[in-house]
């Protein structure tokens, strides 16, 4: 097995882009752990979405050739400016880095590694570590869940595809999307579905699986990726507005794996149980705030099916 330290020479350099709004020291952060990456085989491109003071300057400060900046004149909202950043992509492979995460110094290495391996893989999925705010390791218990309950076993690398990976994600995604390496041209043609606000990553996932692309998980930490309370999906999570787009989702996708011929597929969507499982886990808090009972209670107790 190619090791992430000796990737061979068709190994592509990787286009890393950064959406970002946001905190500028987390940014810098994760700017940073780019720049410290043992393997200087990448480029990466941020697309700054904001208009905090004092970061073109920074960005021009750096002076290294491989980091691209730019500032919209418009601020183009979460899903505008994940598909700006996607469109700048120009090589083999791309990582959508988040704004506050943080590459681990092996991680361009390491996927270019699985890339030499296994080259027709759409998606690359790295060990993850999972850190809070201040940059401490955490367990949670959506973490846990993903580990132990929804992510197959794997040792050194897996591959999966096909109908059985489709089954695998809808029963509970459980990838991290930022540490995610892509093939570019696969998430070029697919997109992000710009009438989803948080449940885009899946949508995605799912479409390029459907579509006949692979999935190599490699078991070798190299991403740090950071938990916090007040991001927009535990927000939407709390007011219920999650999970109506959700059950939209899982309906259509329902009915998409049905046409293609995955009828496990199909039910799994349909049934959506870690969903609703955890629009359960919301409803007390949206009872003691009167606020999202509705669109979680239905989410919870739908028929999952086309009314």
């Amino acid at each position: 097995m190619t090791g992430p330290d000796s990737p061979t020479i068709d190994s592509p350099t990787i286009d890393i882009v950064m959406p970002y709004y946001g905190d500028v020291a987390l940014m810098q952060a994760a700017v940073r752990s780019v720049l410290a990456q043992d393997d200087p085989h990448w480029r990466l491109t941020v697309v700054d979405d904001g208009t905090a003071d004092g970061v073109p300057e920074w960005f021009a400060g750096l002076g290294d050739d491989r980091v691209r900046y730019q500032r919209n004149e418009v601020n183009l909202g979460v899903t505008g400016n994940f598909n700006k950043c996607l469109a700048l992509a120009e090589h083999e492979r791309v990582v959508i880095l988040g704004c506050d995460d943080l590459l681990l110094p092996n991680y361009v290495g390491l996927v270019r590694a699985v890339h030499a391996e296994h080259p027709g893989a759409g998606i690359i999925q790295p060990g993850v570590r999972v850190i809070d705010g201040s940059g401490a390791e955490i367990r949670t218990l959506v973490d846990e869940a993903k580990r132990r309950v929804y992510a197959p076993k794997v040792r050194g690398r897996l591959l999966l595809s096909g109908e059985d990976l489709a089954v695998s994600l809808l029963r509970g995604d459980w990838l991290y999307f930022p540490s995610l390496c892509w093939k570019t041209e696969a998430i070029q043609a697919v997109g992000f579905p710009e009438h989803l606000k948080v449940i885009q990553d899946l949508a995605l996932l799912v479409e390029l699986v459907r579509r006949g692309e692979s999935l190599v998980v490699d078991e070798t930490t190299a991403f740090c990726y950071r938990r916090h309370a007040s991001s927009e999906s535990s927000w939407s999570a709390a007011d219920g507005s999650r999970f109506t787009e959700a059950g939209q989702f899982f309906t259509d996708t329902a009915d998409r794996m049905a046409e293609h011929g995955w009828p496990r597929a199909a039910g799994v969507a349909r049934r959506h149980v870690s969903s609703r499982i955890f629009a359960l886990t919301m409803l007390p808090q949206a009872l003691r705030q009167r606020a999202g009972v509705g669109p979680l209670t239905r989410h919870v107790f739908g028929s999952g099916r086309r009314p």
